[in-house]
């Protein structure tokens, strides 16, 4: 990658800077929305169980009443959050930011609470079920928000007393986000030992985790025998931040009257069990496909068996290194041959210093793209090392700032948005870059390495996320009667990836460690965040392929989706373009693409190593 300065993001149109008096102020007014909120409730009635008046109308009065206070502290406080994570997220030695946030959070407990009393009050409001259709019928801001009204009634079931719900918002933070937290610093603080150059450095372990893609195996093996000696040595503490949460996950679930822990997590996802399984089924079902891949990517190599190290090793010419101006030029450039206001978009987030490119000490790994709703913005993180790879998330990112523009002017109780369609159009750009440059590609080599770049990334989402279900799905299941320690964890790991990846790698070099870093695990709230990626992958390609077919005509539909992803059930918004996702195939459509990409890869690595043979023979 030539030498250039990577970018920082920049907050400083939210507010000045951590201690402001704009930012002071903020908080002070986010207390008093709280407190006018509090009043609300109190004087209203609306807790669980507490009966609604008799007319209609004016329980429709005290339901807008409600939301437009609700609205308005939400926006606030996930601005608030948004602002304080920024800092913390990059820099976790920063105890000014670090202090912030646990000010910040008892606050957003209180929101949560107060509308987990509102949730408990609308279930009982909701019966009689004419009645009720009665209110949401009404005009204006109930009628607008009359899907997360009748989600909030049908959740309601799933609420304790209203005293328990308020003791365990509480707790929660000095419980199941304590150990969230724990987990960040511990992760994003981690330094690893790693000669390179006949220098000893002492690297972040994100930096040495993007080695990986180094076209050099020995950097590669030695990155990852470090990263694994670097997990290793905080095994114990991680382990210690698993239990906790998914402790609390199954005490909480228990409680609540869930069947499981999936339960929540399909509810969230806004999709049901049979949906999941015609999808996980139909991705079962490709995995020797997958395997194809490895073993002929190891033939590439040289390599009778992938290890764990190879997976994202680079093939073909296109092996190259991105600037990260160069990385702005060919994203913007492969954008524009999709949608003029997805162009706009970009160089916004661009030119306005929206993205966090540097790896660096303190900074968390990954990537991610969070809203700041006051200034109907999105901030990008990610770990940005010049591989095409990189590019690729750098892509993706922006896909879920779009998501976010298309929701502008909506309320954010109406962008509440599941997991499942919140990786739609991440997915969708990343399609759309790998479709640009599989037509650019001026001779095989140079596809081969564009197939590699997506094939990575889709066995990563169809197969790496297999195994994290399986293992999410044992740990939980496991954590119900005992702690699990370290051993017990890396066990199941490698477990679930031997029984996905299967003969596709050598199955002496798996990752053991894979639990220790994931962030998704660590989740209170968002058990099983792993499917949802796999969801994004297969119906953003579905999407796309209908895109194919109807061209330009498609964007209006295609906005449309994303702007109301908040307010429709997953199945009624694929219904709309055809799609019916209980079926197996729709999943068989999409991964049909795949499996294409893949018999493509595998005659280009075959004529491949004809050619390097025959140059190997003419050297001789």
């Amino acid at each position: 990658m030539a030498s250039e300065a990577l970018p920082h993001w920049d907050v400083s149109n939210v507010y000045p800077g951590l201690a402001s008096e704009e930012y002071c102020h903020a908080v002070g007014r986010f207390q008093a929305q709280l407190d006018e909120l509090d009043g609300y409730l109190a004087s209203h009635h609306i807790q669980k169980g507490a009966p609604a008046p008799a007319d209609w109308k004016e329980v429709a009065e005290i339901i807008s009443g409600y939301l437009d206070r609700m609205n308005q502290a939400a926006r606030l406080g996930h601005t608030l959050r948004g602002f304080v994570d920024a800092y913390t997220s990059t820099d976790s030695y920063n105890t000014t930011a670090r202090r912030l946030l646990s000010e910040l959070e008892p606050l957003l407990v209180r929101l949560e609470r107060q509308e987990i009393s509102f949730r408990g009050w609308i279930g009982t409001v909701s019966q009689p079920t004419d009645a009720f259709e009665a209110v949401l019928a009404q005009a204006g801001t109930v009628q607008e928000h009359a899907f997360y009204l009748r989600e909030a009634a049908e959740q309601s079931r799933y609420l304790m007393s209203e005293a328990e719900e308020a003791l365990a918002a509480e707790l929660s933070l000095s419980g199941a986000r304590a150990w969230q937290k724990l987990h960040g610093v511990v992760t994003s603080q981690l330094k690893v030992s790693f000669e390179r150059d006949g220098q000893i450095l002492s690297l972040p372990v994100t930096v040495v985790q993007n080695l990986k893609h180094d076209p050099d195996e020995e950097i590669r093996r030695r990155a990852y025998e470090a990263e694994m000696a670097a997990w290793e040595s905080v095994r114990e503490p991680l382990a210690a931040c698993l239990n906790g949460v998914k402790g609390v996950v199954n005490t909480m679930d228990r409680r609540r009257g869930r069947t499981d822990a999936l339960h929540a997590a399909l509810d969230q996802a806004r999709i049901d069990r049979v949906t999941l399984a015609a999808m996980l089924g139909t991705m079962l079902d490709s995995f020797p496909a997958f395997r194809r891949y490895w073993r002929a990517k190891a033939r590439l190599l040289g390599k009778e068996a992938l290890a764990w190290w190879d997976l994202a090793a680079p093939v073909g010419k296109a092996a190259r290194s991105y600037s990260f101006s160069e990385a702005r030029e060919s994203i913007l450039a492969q954008f524009g041959t999709f949608s003029d206001r997805l162009v706009a978009l970009t160089g916004r987030a661009f030119d306005g210093r929206w993205i966090d490119a540097e790896p660096r000490d303190g900074k968390r790994g990954g990537a991610f793209c969070m809203g700041l709703p006051a200034v109907e913005e999105s901030r990008i993180l990610c770990n940005f090392d010049g591989s095409p790879a990189q590019v690729l998330t750098l892509a993706h990112e922006l896909g879920h700032a779009y998501h976010n523009e298309c929701q502008v002017g909506r309320a954010p109780l109406q962008r509440r948005t599941p997991m499942t369609l919140a990786e739609t159009a991440s997915i969708f750009n990343e399609t759309i870059v790998t479709d640009a440059l599989l037509s650019q590609a001026a001779d095989p080599e140079e596809a081969l390495a564009v197939l590699e770049m997506f094939l990575e990334g889709a066995s990563q989402v169809v197969v790496d996320i297999t195994s994290r279900y399986l293992f999410e799905t044992e740990v939980f299941e496991r954590r119900t009667t005992a702690e699990l320690g370290p051993d017990d964890l890396c066990d199941i790991m490698l477990r679930a990836q031997r029984a996905t990846y299967g003969d596709g790698l050598d199955s002496r070099y798996m990752n053991p460690y894979m639990w220790t870093w994931k962030p998704h695990y660590y989740m209170p709230a968002r058990s099983f965040y792993n499917f949802p990626y796999a969801f994004g992958l297969l119906f953003g390609l579905g999407l796309y392929s209908i895109y194919q077919e109807r061209g330009d005509a498609f964007l209006p539909d295609y906005d449309a989706l994303l702007s109301t992803t908040g307010e429709r059930m997953v199945a009624d918004l694929a219904s709309g373009f055809g799609i019916d996702l209980r079926q197996r195939a729709f999943w068989q459509g999409s991964l049909g693409v795949i499996e294409q990409r893949i018999e493509r890869y595998v005659t280009l690595a075959s004529k491949s190593q004809v050619r390097n043979l025959h140059c190997s023979c003419d050297a001789v």
